[in-house]
C-alpha cells in the first residue's frame, strides 16, 4: 500500500511499486486527463507536477512519488479560472486536445517559476510536449497571454 498526494488528497493505492504513475492515475484513481502517448517519455502527453515540477508520468514509478505531491490537469481550477486555462480557450489552442493536458501543465509549470518569460524560456519549457495538430504558435500566444494575465494585465 502506498499513500499518494494527488490533487491535494490523499489516496491509498494497492499496486505494485514499479506500477507507472500514468496508469496509477488513469486505472487505480481514475483521473483519466493525462494521456497515454508513446509510454517512453517522448511525446509529455502524460505530464503531470510532482512538487510543481513537470514529470513524465509514464516513466514515473509509483514507489517514486511517495511523499510527494503530484498535480494533474484536474488539479487545476474545475472552472478554467487559472491565466493558462483562460488563454488557452481565448487564444483557441486546442485543436485535437490529445497533448494540452501536458501542454497546460507544463506552461503552467513555466510561468510560476517566471512571470515574463521569453520566447527562449516558452520554447525551452515547452519543448519535448509533441502537438500532433502543430498548434506550436498557438501554445507560444496562450503562453505569453497567460503571463500578462496573471501579472493583471487585461
Amino acid at each position: 500500500m502506498t499513500d499518494l498526494n494527488v490533487n491535494g488528497t490523499v489516496h491509498r493505492v494497492e499496486a505494485e511499486p514499479d506500477k507507472p504513475l500514468l496508469w496509477v492515475l488513469r486505472e487505480d484513481l481514475g483521473l483519466t486527463g493525462s494521456k497515454f502517448g508513446c509510454g517512453v517519455g517522448q511525446c509529455l502527453a502524460c505530464t503531470v507536477h510532482l512538487d510543481g515540477e513537470p514529470a513524465a508520468a509514464c516513466l514515473t514509478p509509483l514507489a517514486a512519488v511517495a511523499g510527494r505531491r503530484v498535480t494533474t490537469i484536474e488539479g487545476l481550477p474545475a472552472a478554467a479560472s487559472h491565466p493558462v486555462q483562460r488563454a488557452w480557450v481565448e487564444m483557441n489552442v486546442v485543436q485535437c486536445g490529445y497533448c494540452q493536458s501536458g501542454q497546460i501543465l507544463a506552461a503552467v509549470a513555466l510561468l510560476a517559476a517566471h512571470r515574463e518569460p521569453a520566447d527562449a524560456d516558452i520554447d525551452r519549457a515547452m519543448r519535448g510536449n509533441l502537438c500532433r495538430c502543430g498548434t506550436y504558435q498557438r501554445i507560444r500566444g496562450a503562453v505569453r497571454r497567460a503571463a500578462a494575465l496573471a501579472r493583471g494585465e487585461v
